[in-house]
């Protein structure tokens, strides 16, 4: 239980993928934290692009990022929805400059773009994203997953379980 009193928001939006939401969550909550599925469409009910369904609980504008020790973002569609809400940009954002961790995978450092946290840093995910990671300003790294400072980064729905190594490693190293 390496993460035994640490709180994580989990982003949520339709079109999430499947796997890359319940698995994390489900190794997350494994390890002993306390995840808590926020929803930035005002939706409740969602669901994956697969068809798995999941339900969110909390809104985002009920939450802030002094309650949270980190926050992870799900590929699929749902990032690109995300990343058009001005809360889901300022909630990330302000969980970056926290210093806190924040964990994207495949899709979702579109939402990392928009919050504008990815430039000068190192970044993976889906190939279709590569471009736009490198013209908001990160470097490119073909990886399974790695962390960069407070940014964890994870490729795709293969790499999962090596996003989920190190994204478990680094919120139980962070201090508080």
């Amino acid at each position: 239980m390496r993460l035994r009193g640490k709180k994580i928001a989990f982003l949520i939006d339709e079109g999430f993928e499947d796997l890359e939401f319940w698995v994390t969550v489900m190794r997350l909550r494994e390890e002993g934290a306390q995840v808590t599925i926020v929803d930035p469409g005002g939706k409740k009910n969602y669901r994956g692009k697969n068809g798995l369904a999941a339900s969110a609980d909390v809104g985002i504008e009920r939450v802030g990022p002094g309650e949270f020790d980190a926050v992870v973002i799900p590929g699929g569609w749902a990032p690109d929805k995300m990343r058009r809400s001005g809360a889901v940009k300022r909630f990330v954002g302000d969980m970056h400059l926290a210093g806190k961790i924040v964990g994207m995978i495949c899709h979702a450092g579109l939402v990392g773009i928009s919050a504008g946290i990815v430039q000068g840093r190192r970044a993976t995910g889906s190939l279709g994203i590569m471009d736009d990671l490198v013209n908001a300003g990160a470097t490119w790294v073909d990886e399974p997953a790695f962390r960069d400072g407070n940014l964890v980064w994870g490729r795709v729905v293969a790499d999962i379980p090596d996003f989920c190594r190190e994204l478990v490693t680094a919120i139980e190293s962070q201090q508080g």
